[in-house]
């Protein structure tokens, strides 16, 4: 029992992390001459960075990344708090969803990044990997709810 605790929680900290570092770090899209993430836009051609306000679209994506990180962390400590207040037999219900609604954040806010990124960014860039460890929250993030939905407190 205490390696798969051990092991959820591990998985539960890693998607945590990779949820935070997509969030922070400025590659969602990269280039030769721009790169770009939730908050700013930089170009190593006049050295410039701007603010990425162009529309509500970027907005509801940085609030679902942020959604995604407080959800996911709030899982953490609920998880936390029920392994030593569950009773035996008990399952982490409200753990799991909570972890499971981190994981439909960040997959609706790397989808809605998808679709609208061609019309704010050139068409040589491509995603970076900030966009890519958003993808990878996504599932890391979905299988730990699932487990914590199943698991079962047996002290």
């Amino acid at each position: 029992m205490l390696v798969l605790l051990i092991g959820i929680i591990f998985l539960h900290v890693a998607a945590l992390v990779l949820l935070f570092v997509s969030t922070i770090v400025s590659a969602w899209t990269t280039g030769e001459t721009i790169t770009a993430d939730l908050w700013i836009n930089c170009s190593s051609i006049t050295g410039l960075c701007k603010a990425a306000s162009t529309g509500e679209w970027i907005q509801s994506v940085q609030a679902l990344m942020i959604l995604s990180i407080i959800f996911s962390c709030l899982a953490l400590f609920l998880f936390f708090c029920q392994l030593f207040t569950l009773q035996k037999g008990g399952r982490f219900f409200l753990t799991g969803t909570f972890q499971i609604l981190a994981s439909l954040f960040v997959m609706s806010g790397a989808i809605i990044y998808t679709v609208m990124s061609p019309e704010w960014v050139p068409d040589n860039n491509s995603f970076g990997y900030s966009y890519i460890l958003a993808w990878v929250a996504f599932p890391l993030a979905l299988i730990s709810g699932l487990i914590y939905v199943i698991l079962r407190k047996r002290e």
